[in-house]
């Protein structure tokens, strides 16, 4: 199924009530209510704004997703990267490098210059020429590169006995009210929350990772606590209810004659 669609069967049963006249008293329509469907990991399905479709509804509802982590409807746990990639400076590697550096700021002129003088004569730009100062400058103060690293970043994981939800919440000022309610037979939760009331004073809740910063003796243990990964205690070479005999089969797989000829046919056949 298609997001676009699902998306479609999600506005259109949204809007049907069970009252006589089918109409509701309130919908997703209302320009006072904002309206979105997330998972179980609080994960933004279907919003008014499509831009936020994927990602995390603390982005986009900080205050909300605050007031539902401390009302038990989502749990925080933290999970691990041990082989993730950070960002890192690389400068010089000690004091006595820098007394090579006018050698080095002689060889990258003359290679700066070389690549120049290439791409005017291969796409007759000029543009970089009158930006040369800015370009010397960055090859000079140095370059970022990914080291591995281990970083930490929080998960958000919904509470399965609590099926709804109702809550308020301060902006001072005015109160922010919302309602989750849990979809049956799914692990999905529409969630309705009043966007009259400014909340920009409570802060996103991001699922970005923090790097871990090690010092010795917690590297140390960090080096320890890596083990080699078990081996299986039993060995299955086999199976009962498999035929040995069918492997290898593919070989004996000979061409269809007709479709040879029809392949032939379209290939000399003038288009």
């Amino acid at each position: 199924m298609k997001l676009e669609f699902f998306q479609k069967k999600f506005w259109t049963a949204s809007r049907q009530c069970a009252a006589l006249d089918g109409k509701c008293s309130l919908s997703c329509d209302d320009e006072n209510i904002n309206c979105y469907l997330i998972d179980n990991n609080g994960f933004v399905l279907v919003a008014e704004d499509y831009t936020l479709t994927g990602k995390f509804f603390g982005e986009a509802e900080g205050a909300v997703m605050s007031k539902l982590l401390q009302m038990g409807s989502f749990k925080r746990v933290t999970l691990y990267d041990y082989q993730a990639l950070c960002w890192a400076f690389s400068g010089s590697s000690d004091s006595g490098h820098t007394l090579l550096d006018p050698y080095f700021a002689f060889f990258s002129a003359v290679k700066w210059i070389l690549t120049e003088l290439v791409i005017f004569l291969v796409e007759f730009n000029l543009y970089s020429w009158w930006h040369s100062d800015l370009t010397a400058k960055a090859q000079r103060i140095g370059r970022s590169m990914q080291v591995p690293c281990d970083t930490e970043y929080p998960a958000f994981i919904s509470e399965r006995t609590i099926k709804e939800n109702t809550g308020n919440v301060d902006c001072g000022g005015c109160i922010k009210s919302f309602v989750i309610q849990q979809i049956p037979s799914s692990n999905l939760f529409m969630v309705v929350v009043d966007n009259k009331c400014d909340c920009s004073m409570y802060e996103p809740i991001t699922m970005d990772p923090i790097e871990i910063m090690y010092n010795e003796s917690l590297k140390c243990e960090r080096l320890k606590m890596q083990k080699d990964r078990r081996r299986p205690d039993t060995c299955h070479p086999f199976h009962p209810e498999e035929n040995s005999m069918e492997c290898g089969g593919a070989v004996g797989l000979t061409p269809s004659l007709a479709a040879t000829l029809l392949c032939v046919l379209l290939a000399l056949f003038p288009r």
